[in-house]
């Protein structure tokens, strides 16, 4: 399958209280297309820095970052931007939507850039995506007259307005219970078995084995690695336990 991402020794430090701190210390890793993985560790470990150095939200200090073919140290702010807008949807524990627009222009607002002549074609994908995640009636909701989980199937139709080469989560059922967060995870898998890559972090076993491949970190590197079979449905509670001894094991 071919690589999506290409990660290459990549460090990242920052500075706080004239002392340097390393955040990201030497990791590399592949991302295929199509693959479905999580990002597990301790707070602090390098978990959202390592997403945020993927896809380009933040540089890096050394190494390297190839994105479907792009060198991301080497191409323009502006480039970059297109890069991002065009081939990643960004999911995060809290979506960020405009508190004047009610929940369908939240999802369309990002695809206008564009299409400004087309609107009749994006608002009918936007409800498409609607009604595929169980959201077709909010549409001209205010987003506080929603719940955080319909927040957050909103925040999965915006990303998939642009169909993504890959979905970037970051705690994406945090502030979920567990009934909507087993749902937002389903319409992952939805998701995922149309050929969208998606990576999550997040400290949730639960979700994690969900996933096909786990990345545990602790202290900017990554530890260990746990591949998994593609989720069926019916094995959750053996791959949670497969989860949690892999974090026993590590100290994680």
């Amino acid at each position: 399958m071919k690589k999506l991402i290409i990660c290459e020794n990549i460090i990242k430090s920052f500075d706080k209280d004239n002392e340097e701190h390393t955040i990201l210390d030497g990791v590399s890793i592949e991302i295929s297309e199509g693959e479905f993985i999580s990002v597990m560790g301790p707070s602090g470990s390098g978990k959202s820095t390592l997403m945020f150095a993927l896809s380009g939200i933040d540089g890096v200090d050394s190494g390297k970052v190839i994105f479907d073919g792009y060198d991301l140290s080497k191409v323009k702010e502006n480039e970059l931007s297109d890069i991002r807008r065009t081939k990643m949807g960004f999911i995060f524990q809290q979506p960020t939507m405009l508190k004047n627009l009610n929940i369908l222009d939240n999802i369309i607002l990002p695809s206008m850039r564009d299409n400004k002549k087309n609107v009749a074609n994006i608002v009918e994908k936007a409800r498409k995506l609607m009604k595929i995640v169980g959201i077709e009636e909010l549409e001209t909701r205010d987003i506080t007259q929603v719940s955080g989980g319909q927040l957050q199937r909103a925040g999965i139709c915006r990303a998939l307005m642009i169909g993504p080469k890959i979905i970037f989560g970051d705690e994406p059922t945090g502030a979920l219970n567990s009934k909507s967060a087993n749902e937002i995870m389903d319409i992952f898998s939805e998701v995922n078995a149309d050929g969208t890559a998606i990576m999550l972090v997040t400290h949730d076993a639960k979700v994690a084995a969900r996933t096909e491949r786990i990345l545990f970190m602790r202290d900017g590197k990554i530890v260990s690695v746990l591949k998994l079979p593609k989720f069926i449905g019916t094995d959750i509670d053996r791959r949670v336990e497969k989860v949690t001894a892999k974090m026993l094991e590590i100290g994680i």
